[in-house]
């Protein structure tokens, strides 16, 4: 079992900035992939950006050029920072990690854009 533990989130004013921590604990062999999916209010649960163990990285459309997804291996942790922040990005970010078949989610944490 992997348990994943987010941090970070909270309220920011429109165009600002906030870096999301997943820390991911354990029986860890090998992650194979780590990922940050949101869900807003009345809306299915979405990618957000993901990182795989080479180290490639991809971004949904919304998000390119404002986001960016790291992760350090030694510490199983991944961060998602997160610049230019608009309303609509409001929502519970969820950290997502696969090791072999298996998917494990975190708790969530909110993040709320707004003046």
């Amino acid at each position: 079992q992997v348990q994943l533990v987010e941090s970070g989130g909270g309220l920011v004013q429109p165009g600002g900035s906030l870096r999301l921590s997943c820390a991911a604990s354990g029986t860890i062999f090998r992650l194979n992939a780590m990922s940050w999916y949101r869900q807003a209010p009345g809306k299915q649960r979405e990618l957000v950006a993901g990182i795989i163990a080479g180290g490639s990285t991809n971004y949904a459309d919304s998000v390119k050029g404002r986001f960016s997804i790291a992760r350090d291996g030694s510490r199983n942790t991944v961060y998602l920072q997160m610049s230019g922040l608009r309303p609509e990005d409001t929502a519970v970010y969820y950290c997502n990690a696969v090791q072999m078949t298996n998917s494990y989610w975190g708790q969530g944490t909110q993040v709320t854009v707004s003046s």
